[in-house]
């Protein structure tokens, strides 16, 4: 029993840490194209209300990725599902690269309306095919996590893997913040972390694995299902239909997780624009910071929500994610107030305390949906939310390109505020459900 034991813990902590370091390589051939966004409007004039509706067409593009890809997950090895994701990824960033150069063989211009238009479109179409791709990344990661950790631990465990999102984000908004403001080249953003992520795929292949059965080590013990007895293809739509399409906790946790997504984005893709355009402009590289600042503290915010919810509140995440989306709603009314004389390093400690808040139900509402799914439909019950969460681009895209080119960025905090307060009564009605969707009686 306790080698056994021993080698659990090894392979449960390899499979996270690895997993989190090959998920973190997707960010950097993802949010590059924000950073980006301020040197391509300035070279070559495309407009805010253009890169909105790329940013709405790539993140519905991800989401019905991400939402097919869990179902793929849930019956394919995760280790091969990262690799042939990520490959294709940096493969269109480099190509992303060379969109300029693109647009110059297809009109044969340099430059005017015909050549930006092209171009704009060329961007468009490797950004659709780069987020089909990442929508490879998190299912997998997903399936790995709910097979290797236990129900009662899920919600620190899914923390600790969660602060990967940020770790990429974060290192990702450094570098590119000191990419564009020190060479001043957009082509930079793609290629130097697209090199970076190409080191990754080698590393998933040679560290990571996927189930306790597959190096010879027992499945998690009080998870069974019914695919227990049946695993016939029938029977696993069967419980996928009863699990995830039927089951209206996960639809709950999926409209709530649109509102988190509202504010994430609305920081995440727009950020580097919009703390440049303040009554106290950030510079490329402060921006940068702050941005990666915010997802650092999204990763103590995560590690510290994941612990509360199985310390205090017995597992039940859900409850965390009420009282934490209400304190972000406060702490973006407060940025909203803030006058025009504020201090840069004021603003960025408050945008990290919301981060810091924010996190933790990015992260959270995935547990308790993958709880109430079980193991065998996490990733399909995640990819669902992952579909209604990435709809909310239709907002932070085209919405808030549109409004920003007519109305400017002044009332920003304080429409993402609202958001925030609807998502946390929204998630607050699943106060008292039962904790997960498993078989605890003898079969």
């Amino acid at each position: 029993m306790k080698p056994t034991r021993h080698s659990f813990k090894y392979w449960q902590w390899r499979v996270i840490l690895c997993s989190m370091v090959g998920y973190s390589m997707f960010y950097f051939v993802r949010k590059n194209f924000s950073f980006a966004m301020p040197a391509l409007a300035q070279e070559y004039g495309i407009t805010n209300t253009d890169f909105g509706i790329i940013l709405t067409l790539v993140g519905i593009i991800y989401g019905v990725s991400k939402f097919l890809n869990g179902f793929i997950a849930d019956r394919f090895n995760a280790r091969w599902h990262l690799v042939i994701g990520l490959t294709a990824c940096v493969i269109l960033n480099f190509l992303f690269g060379w969109s300029d150069r693109l647009s110059s063989l297809v009109t044969g211009q340099e430059g005017g309306p015909d050549f930006v238009g092209t171009m704009v479109v060329i961007m468009g179409v490797l950004l659709v095919l780069n987020n089909i791709f990442q929508g490879c990344g998190f299912p997998p990661c997903n399936r790995l996590i709910n097979h290797w950790c236990a129900p009662r631990e899920l919600a620190t465990k899914t923390a600790i893997w969660n602060t990967s999102h940020s770790i990429g984000a974060g290192i990702l908004a450094v570098l590119c913040g000191y990419l564009i403001g020190t060479t001043g080249d957009w082509r930079t953003c793609f290629w130097v972390p697209g090199a970076i992520a190409a080191a990754g795929i080698f590393f998933i292949i040679a560290t990571l694995r996927d189930t306790p059965s597959s190096v010879g080590l027992p499945e998690l013990p009080d998870t069974r299902t019914e695919l227990d007895q049946d695993d016939s293809p029938e029977a696993y739509r069967a419980f996928v239909r009863k699990k995830v399409f039927l089951n209206p906790v996960i639809w709950t946790l999926a409209v709530t997780d649109l509102f988190v997504y509202v504010v994430r984005f609305a920081v995440l893709d727009w950020g580097p624009t919009f703390l440049g355009k303040m009554s106290v402009p950030l510079s490329p590289q402060l921006a940068g910071w702050t941005i990666g600042i915010f997802e650092v503290a999204g990763c103590a915010g995560m590690l510290c929500a994941g612990w509360i919810s199985d310390r205090f509140f017995g597992g039940k995440a859900h409850r965390v994610c009420a009282i934490e989306m209400g304190l972000v709603a406060v702490c973006l009314v407060v940025l909203q107030l803030l006058p025009p004389t504020t201090s840069p390093v004021v603003v960025l400690a408050i945008l990290a305390l919301a981060g810091f808040f924010l996190y933790g139900p990015q992260a959270l509402l995935g547990v308790t949906a993958s709880k109430h799914a079980t193991k065998k439909a996490a990733s399909s019950a995640v990819g669902l939310i992952g579909l209604m969460s990435y709809a909310s681009v239709v907002v932070t895209g085209a919405g808030l390109g549109w409004f920003s080119d007519h109305f400017g960025w002044d009332h920003l905090f304080i429409l993402m505020a609202g958001f925030a307060l609807l998502g946390g009564i929204l998630v607050s009605l699943l106060w008292n459900i039962k904790d997960d969707g498993y078989l605890h009686e003898p079969i």
